[in-house]
């Protein structure tokens, strides 16, 4: 997809994306078969339920029929919210993920150096993350501090078994 072409995406889309109270995440163009697939990645901190992906896909589509920037040839429309898996990048990922367990691919930067971190997102600011280290072979739970610019990737962990704090309070 041309820079061009990405951008006139962009300036169409986020204003109706922005109405609906969601953040524009990514535009994604690929080929699948003969036709083009149009994927729109849209997130807010409330999540996204499916009813306002399908009301916001008929919207774009709209707006693409009525507009060149897709050109003549035939193309695929998704719209949908971020999978689990989907890496941390902006600073609204880590807000969103609080409380979350997180797998954190380091830089050799950090004051520890590179490496591999799964921790417990605590809290956040605008330098970095408060953590909780989840103890090992019966050892308690540590804090730890990094700065975003100790991150090179990060990712959330799913968690089949965790239980609620709600449930843990009752």
């Amino acid at each position: 997809m041309s820079t061009t072409q990405s951008d006139r995406l962009r300036g169409l889309l986020e204003p109706l994306v922005a109405a609906k109270g969601l953040d524009l995440e990514e535009i994604e163009m690929s080929k699948a078969g003969k036709r083009r697939m149009l994927r729109i990645i849209v997130d807010s901190d409330e999540g996204v339920e499916l009813d306002t992906c399908a009301e916001l896909s008929r919207e774009i589509s709209d707006e693409l029929d009525e507009s060149d920037v897709m050109g003549e040839d035939e193309y695929v429309l998704e719209v949908s919210s971020p999978g689990a898996d989907r890496p941390l990048t902006e600073h609204r990922h880590y807000v969103r993920a609080l409380g979350r367990l997180v797998k954190f691919q380091l830089t050799a930067e950090g004051d520890k150096g590179a490496g591999e971190l799964v921790a417990r997102i605590l809290d956040v600011d605008d330098e970095g993350l408060d953590l909780e280290v989840p103890g090992v072979k019966g050892r308690k739970a540590t804090t730890r501090r990094i700065a975003f610019t100790d991150i090179a990737k990060a990712r959330v962990e799913i968690e089949f078994s965790r239980k609620d704090k709600k449930e843990e309070e009752a």
